[in-house]
C-alpha cells in the first residue's frame, strides 16, 4: 500500500527479540539474537521484553511467542505490529520471513504499515467519507482523496492493552466515538495464537455502542526467502478466487466483480508473481502491479491462498472466513527503507495477503456489508500456516 503520513516523534527504544531459542534480552537500538533456553516441548512459550516508552510515558513492549519446533513470532503492544516471524525451509532451517525494523523509532518514520494491525477500517474508503443511517461521516484524507487503513492515527498507531493467554497474546483497544471520524465507541480485541503446527492464528472481534463500520486486518509484508533477500517475482502464488474488484485511478473499486479468467489476475492455478505483472494492463498500471482485492470462493473458514518460494521450499497457506483478500506486491517499496540488520527493502521485495472485507464497502451497497450495530459482535479469523516442500 502507498505509505502515508506517519507520527514524527523522537523515541529512544531498545528492541530485544530472540530469533534463536533464547528468552529475549534487551539491547540498545537493535534486535537481540543471542542463544539460550529453548521452550519446553509441547508448549507455547510467551516472553515479554521492554521496547521503550512513548513521550506520554506509555510502555511499549515486545512479546515473543515460540513453539518447540523453532518458530517464533515477535509482536508489539504498539499497533499490534508483527516485527518478526520465523519459518522453516526444506532443510528445517528457520529464517525471519517478514519485513520490519530493528527498533521502535524505525516504525515511526515513513514505514508502510510493516506488520501492523489495521483498523478501524482496513484498506481504502473513497473520497474519505461514507453515509450510514442517513448521516454522512467525513474522515481524514491520508491517501490522496481517500482514507487509507483507518486514517492518520489508525489502530496501528496506538498502544493496545496486552494480556498473555498461555499460547498467545490478546490485545484490546477502545476506539472512541469520533476517532478519525468514525462513529461509535468500538471495543476491539485481537488474539494472536501460535500453534505447534507452525500456524499464526489471528482472531479479531469488536463490539460497538452505536452503528458503525469495521474492517480489521494484518498488514505483514512476507518474503519467504528471508526478509530483505530480494524481490518476490519468482514466487508461485495460488489465490482461490474466480473474481476480483477492479479499481479506478485512485485505487478505489468501481463496484464491478470481474472474472479473473483470461486476465493477469488469474491465480486459480499456481503462477509466478512476475509472470504477468509487467503486462500492458490498465489495472496493473493503476496499482503499479498487484494491489487488488480478490473475491474469495466459498464461505466460512477455508483456504484462500498459497505461496511457494522455490529456492527455500517455504510455503505459506492463508486460511480465513473473510470474503476478500488484498494481494499486494510491495509496489511502493524502492530500496530507500533499510530494515532489520540494515538490509534495504527493494521494489517488489515482499508481498501482502490482507484478509478483509472489500475496500470502500461503506460506499458500495452491492458489496458485503461492514456495518456493525450495538448488540452484534464482529468476529473473524485468519490463519497463516507455514511449511516447506
Amino acid at each position: 500500500m502507498n505509505p502515508n503520513r506517519w507520527i514524527a516523534c523522537a523515541i529512544a527504544g531498545a528492541l530485544a527479540l530472540a530469533l534463536s531459542a533464547q528468552p529475549p534480552q534487551q539491547t540498545k537500538g537493535g534486535l537481540a539474537r543471542d542463544p539460550g533456553q529453548a521452550p519446553r516441548k509441547g508448549t507455547i512459550n510467551v516472553q515479554k521484553a521492554a521496547f521503550g516508552r512513548l513521550p506520554d510515558g506509555a510502555a511499549v513492549d515486545l512479546y515473543t511467542l515460540s513453539n518447540s519446533n523453532g518458530m517464533r513470532v515477535g509482536i508489539l503492544n504498539y499497533g499490534g505490529i508483527v516485527v518478526s516471524l520465523t519459518a522453516p525451509d526444506r532443510a528445517g532451517h528457520y529464517a525471519d520471513v517478514v519485513l520490519g525494523m530493528d527498533n521502535l523509532e524505525g516504525y515511526l518514520h515513513g514505514v508502510p504499515y510493516f506488520g501492523a494491525l489495521i483498523g478501524r477500517y482496513g484498506n481504502r474508503i473513497g473520497h474519505a467519507r461514507f453515509t450510514l443511517d442517513g448521516k454522512t461521516y467525513t474522515l481524514p484524507k491520508n491517501d490522496g482523496d481517500n482514507t487509507l487503513h483507518g486514517g492518520i492515527h489508525g489502530f496501528d498507531k496506538h498502544i493496545w492493552n496486552a494480556h498473555e493467554t498461555g499460547d498467545g497474546l490478546e490485545l484490546a483497544y477502545v476506539s472512541r466515538d469520533g476517532e478519525e471520524g468514525f462513529p461509535g465507541n468500538l471495543t476491539a480485541r485481537v488474539v494472536y495464537t501460535l500453534t505447534p503446527q507452525n500456524e499464526l492464528r489471528i482472531d479479531y472481534s469488536a463490539t460497538t455502542d452505536k452503528d458503525t463500520v469495521v474492517n480489521l486486518t494484518n498488514h505483514s509484508y512476507f518474503d519467504l526467502a528471508g526478509a530483505g533477500e530480494g524481490d518476490v517475482l519468482g514466487y508461485q502464488v495460488t489465490i482461490l478466487a474466480d473474481r476480483f474488484t477492479p479499481i479506478d485511478k485512485g485505487l478505489i473499486p468501481t463496484g464491478e466483480l470481474r472474472p479473473v479468467r483470461g486476465t493477469p489476475f488469474d491465480f486459480t492455478h499456481s503462477t509466478a508473481i512476475g509472470a504477468r505483472i509487467g503486462q500492458n494492463d490498465e489495472q496493473l498500471h493503476f496499482g503499479r502491479g498487484y494491489d487488488h482485492n480478490f473475491v474469495l470462493n466459498g464461505s466460512g473458514m477455508r483456504k484462500a491462498a498459497e505461496v511457494y518460494e522455490p529456492k527455500s521450499g517455504r510455503v505459506l497457506e492463508v486460511l480465513t472466513d473473510q470474503p476478500g483478500l488484498q494481494f499486494y506486491t510491495a509496489n511502493f517499496l524502492d530500496g530507500t527503507i533499510h530494515g532489520k540488520g540494515g538490509k534495504a527493502y527493494p521494489f517488489r521485495g515482499a508481498f501482502c495477503m490482507e484478509t478483509q472485507h472489500f475496500p470502500d464497502s461503506p460506499n458500495q451497497p452491492a458489496f458485503p456489508s461492514t456495518e456493525l450495530k450495538p448488540g452484534q459482535t464482529y468476529h473473524t479469523v485468519t490463519v497463516f500456516r507455514f511449511s516447506a516442500r
